[in-house]
């Protein structure tokens, strides 16, 4: 097993451990694996040796944490990002995996922590009650755009040794939250989304296609979802010469990185006078859609920075009003908010060339290089003999209050040992794990249906 990245450049590859919770954030966890590997520095340098770059690259396990977002087969499929193996867990079942090939030839490099802040936060500190004589180094990050709870989700994973920012912009206010509360800073390394590419945008004669990027709980309520669909129909219907694709993150009954109680599948199923001939609902790989995208609307979905980083036309929507609870606040300054009666009217907006550059779009050709920086500090801790203890700023002496809560969640004790009860159990096979397979599709699926069904319904009883 390599401990430093000369070792591993000379053949040996580097093992790195994703552990996700949803369907976007292991994306965004396997992608940034594959970038922040020391290795993938060297495939510039030699891109000819095909063989040595195949034998340098790292070995990619995954871990789905289970719950109410665990990825549907479909949803891995659609994500379209694989692992050399794959398989769901609970949070103690990852920590005894990492814990039992530590003192092995399978012990792994790094780990990815692709998860909610709470989630992130245990973990760590569950990887140090583990005490490893060689802890792998631990990454952490967000899979889009942060606009709410900038403070809560960032010392959520301060203790990671590596905590990538997605722009500069979002660099300068990571170490200012860190050093506000007198913690240590040094972490925060500045890169980028890991699955921007695609080829830039040519417009194609004959082709007019107008996207729709939805977003699980943005907006909330069923009014304003319903608004956009019926002002997303009305400009189908005023321009018939143009497709108009609705882009969904999942069928009804999926979950993804937030819950989605209001399908706009439902929606549409109810809208007076059907849908028009050139409206469509369509899923799949994003950047498939934006293949053929000649101008990407949103409220405030991360798919905006996909689109602009191929320089296709794009627009913030300002019809729900500039908000925070929407996220569109993130785009002030952008260029590129606009309302619907604008689009209408055939208003494309032009981005803020100064406001992409702090964004970590990297339209300009820079996306390249923006994971040398977090490539480069990974490498440098890996070459380290031994690691520090994991410190997390948040400790059973800086939290009382929060932390022991947190970690209680996870079934974890205040110091990050397993709760009694969480120990391993024994492995179970044949009909008993199909039966226990079966019982917790059955109430992860009891739960999506109440999510979505009974919770509206109950809502709306409480309005009366």
């Amino acid at each position: 097993m390599p401990t430093s990245t000369s070792e591993a450049s000379a053949g040996e590859a580097l093992r790195i451990a994703v552990l996700a919770d949803s369907d976007t954030r292991w994306k965004w966890g396997a992608l940034t694996a594959r970038r922040i590997a020391p290795h993938a520095a060297a495939e510039a340098a030699d891109a000819a040796d095909e063989a040595a770059e195949e034998a340098a690259a790292p070995e990619l396990d995954g871990f789905l944490l289970r719950g109410r977002a665990t990825p549907t087969p479909r949803q891995l499929a659609e994500v379209g990002v694989d692992a050399d193996a794959l398989r769901e867990v609970t949070g103690n079942e990852f920590l005894r995996a990492v814990g039992d090939a530590a003192d092995t030839d399978r012990r792994y490099d790094v780990i990815v922590l692709a998860l909610v802040g709470g989630a992130v936060q245990a973990m760590l500190h569950g990887l140090a009650a583990l005490k490893l004589a060689h802890r792998p180094v631990v990454v952490t990050g967000y899979v889009g755009v942060v606009y709410e709870k900038l403070a809560d989700g960032l010392l959520l994973r301060h203790g990671a040794d590596v905590v990538l920012a997605n722009s500069r912009h979002d660099a300068d206010r990571f170490r200012a939250v860190y050093e506000g509360v007198g913690a240590d800073a040094s972490s925060v390394t500045e890169a980028a989304l890991p699955f921007l590419g695609g080829a830039p945008y040519e417009r194609r004669e004959g082709r007019d296609t107008l996207v729709f990027a939805t977003q699980p709980s943005v907006p909330a309520t069923r009014a304003d979802r319903t608004y956009l669909l019926r002002r997303l129909v009305e400009h189908a219907r005023l321009h018939p010469g143009r497709e108009v694709l609705l882009k969904l993150r999942s069928k009804p009954g999926e979950h993804t990185t937030h819950i989605e109680e209001l399908p706009y599948q439902r929606l549409a199923e109810r809208l007076p006078g059907g849908l028009p001939a050139n409206f469509r609902l369509v899923y799949g790989h994003m950047g498939e859609v934006l293949d053929r995208t000649d101008l990407l609307v949103t409220v405030s979905s991360t798919a905006a920075l996909e689109s602009l980083h191929r320089n296709i036309p794009t627009a913030v929507l300002t019809d729900l009003g500039v908000r925070e609870a929407l996220g569109n606040h993130h785009f002030l300054g952008s260029g590129l908010l606009a309302s619907f009666d604008q689009l209408d009217a055939g208003h494309r907006p032009a981005p803020d060339p100064e406001w992409l550059a702090r964004q970590g779009v990297a339209a300009d050709g820079s996306y390249d290089t923006a994971f040398d920086a977090a490539r480069k500090r990974v490498a440098e801790l890996l070459q380290r003999p031994a690691l520090p203890p994991l410190a997390p700023y948040y400790t059973p002496a800086t939290a009382p209050g929060y932390l022991p809560g947190l970690l209680a969640r996870h079934h974890l004790a205040p110091d990050g040992a397993p709760l009694a009860g969480a120990a391993p159990k024994a492995e179970v096979s044949g009909v008993r794990r199909v039966l226990r397979d079966a019982v917790r599709a059955a109430a992860r699926g009891a739960y999506r249906h109440g999510v979505q069904r009974v919770a509206p319904v109950i809502r709306r009883m409480g309005e009366l």
